[in-house]
């Protein structure tokens, strides 16, 4: 394990850093610069990201009420601007796709469309390792129609779930799984689990926090019925950032289809004449309940720019070079585990290793090494080497630093 291999590694990829567009925290360790493996918690800022609020904030002093017409990106028909990057991002339509709220808020604002328990089937099926937040929304779902979260909330292992809708799907209302796991790192096989899902007859929904940025999508061709993602993780566009959604675009002219209305869902043509019943449109803009936040999606606007300059096909390419990198460093150091799947097809940019005292080891690390990462307690380390801004050098930093700590 030689320094100078990484360095050369670097020099060599066929897709260099984008690391010098970032803000990357100073460290306490040798190096200037830390190795940052937690942008699958909070990815880092792009260097653009303060001119572009900048931008905004001066506009707001500088018009007032007339920048929603008026400013250098119009507020009026700013999330019009981010439709196309993101759909491009998840493999959607423009239509099927629009940018707005929290991911948990757009994942209660699709089970209030698309969760409707009738007779047997009432049954809500998601991941057994699936994320705290999933689980305590589904739950509420089941809950708010009367029905008993410890019945119908089934947590099943991820590779049992297709044999499961087999034989108990007629009982499923809904799938909502993680695209990519967030503990484990494991990328779901979302094509297949869907049609198995829908062959059940099910509504499928996927959760693509860990998976928007990281891995391909491609929503519309898969075929699921509605997904959700954040931008805080790997799209970098900080903290609690605007979210992401996707409705596949064979409900998106259902008039049946029940949704929760606000200000922003109506025909924006017959918004500012204030009738009281909502006309939605037939497109992922008629989910919106509020008018976009402004501060809020500037960030999001430059991320997507970067993707949509980059490409997701050669970040894809790097994060399995990085990746697999990462893992042949791995092998054979002792006292860990990593859990992560081996088949670089069933994982994104993460490796998660199991280890003893992993908190206190990630704060030695962080502190001493300047090597940044992120604990699930008790046991686990997840290293996410995130294509944009790792290099393999930060790679070889952790590996040389855990092997010191490891003795």
């Amino acid at each position: 394990m030689r320094e100078d291999e990484a360095l050369a590694l670097d020099a060599a990829d066929p897709l260099p850093t984008l690391r010098s567009e970032f803000h990357v925290p100073p460290s306490a360790g040798r190096f200037p610069e830390v190795a940052y493996f937690a942008g699958n918690s909070l990815g880092l800022q792009p260097r653009a990201t303060r001119a572009a609020l900048l931008t905004e904030l001066d506009d707001w002093a500088r018009l007032g009420v007339a920048g929603h017409f008026e400013a250098t990106h119009p507020w009026l028909p700013y999330h019009e601007e981010l439709r196309g990057p993101a759909a491009r991002l998840v493999g959607a339509r423009p239509e099927e796709t629009v940018v707005m709220n929290s991911l948990t808020v757009n994942l209660h604002l699709m089970m209030a469309s698309f969760y409707r328990p009738a007779g047997d089937r009432r049954r809500i099926l998601i991941e057994d390792n699936a994320f705290p937040s999933d689980s305590y929304a589904v739950r509420s779902q089941a809950a708010f129609h009367g029905l008993d979260p410890d019945q119908d909330v089934v947590r099943m292992p991820v590779d049992s779930i297709v044999d499961y809708l087999a034989r108990e799907g007629e009982r499923v209302a809904l799938v909502l799984l993680g695209g990519v796991n967030y503990l484990t790192g494991e990328v779901l096989d979302i094509p297949a689990v869907t049609a198995a899902g829908h062959a059940a007859g099910c509504l499928v929904g996927w959760d693509l926090a860990h998976a928007a940025g990281n891995i391909p999508l491609q929503l519309h061709d898969w075929g699921p019925d509605f997904a959700a993602w954040c931008s805080y993780k790997y799209l970098n566009s900080g903290p609690g950032a605007v979210a992401g959604c996707f409705v596949h675009s064979r409900h998106l002219a259902d008039p049946a289809l029940p949704r929760l209305a606000g200000w922003w869902g109506t025909n924006p043509a017959t918004r500012f004449l204030m009738r009281p019943v909502a006309e939605p449109v037939p497109t992922a803009d008629a989910w919106q309940v509020s008018n976009p936040p402004i501060l809020a999606m500037a960030p999001v606007r430059v991320s997507l720019e970067m993707f949509d300059r980059v490409g997701m096909a050669a970040l894809r390419a790097k994060s399995e070079r990085l990746t697999g990198y990462l893992a042949s460093l791995l092998e054979g150091l002792p006292g860990l585990r990593v859990i992560t799947p081996t088949d670089p097809a069933r994982r994104g940019c993460q490796l998660s290793i199991r280890v003893s005292e992993a908190g206190k080891l990630a704060e030695v690390l962080r502190e001493e090494d300047g090597v940044v990462t992120d604990v699930r307690e008790p046991d686990t380390i997840r290293l996410a080497p995130a294509p944009l801004y790792s290099t393999y050098h930060d790679c070889w930093r952790a590996v040389e630093a855990l092997s010191r700590r490891l003795r």
